[in-house]
């Protein structure tokens, strides 16, 4: 805990100092990686960004390194998709935390082969809006947004 209030006074107190950058979209970048179902894990999780995580931990870090390269001083976990409600659609909703720790042990480590005393790197939860509409025919109500998060 020490360890992240030190960070965050760190981030505010560059924020201060100059524009800080983030890194781009890690989207775009697996869909250049040309990856296959196998890549994913099999055909069942074709398409399951946030479980190249655990697939192909390499392809994820090598977005992470080639951001960092570019100049970022913040980068983001490859956890858009990883909530319950998201992973459910893959069978995996039940290891949305699993999935969530492991992106942000890879980004943390990518950023720290980078961090210099002058140039410290950072990392950023990314949390994108799930795959449901809250409307009639969503099929999901606000209650259950709200509670499907990780568990812990």
């Amino acid at each position: 805990m020490r360890n992240l209030i030190q960070q965050g006074l760190a981030l505010r107190e560059l924020l201060r100092e100059r524009i800080l950058t983030l890194d781009g979209a890690m989207g775009t970048m697996l869909q250049q990686a040309n990856l296959t179902a196998d890549d994913f894990g099999g055909a069942h999780l074709e398409g399951c960004n946030e479980y190249l995580v655990i697939s192909r931990p390499d392809v994820v870090s090598e977005i992470h390194r080639k951001y960092l390269e570019a100049g970022s001083d913040i980068i983001e976990t490859n956890t858009f998709g990883s909530t319950p409600v998201v992973l459910a659609e893959y069978s995996l909703g039940e290891r949305a935390r699993e999935i969530s720790r492991v992106a942000a042990e890879l980004a943390r480590q990518a950023a720290d082969k980078f961090a210099t005393p002058a140039k410290p790197r950072f990392v950023a939860g990314s949390m994108g809006p799930t795959t449901k509409a809250i409307s009639v025919t969503g099929g999901i109500t606000f209650e259950t947004i709200i509670t499907s998060r990780p568990a812990g």
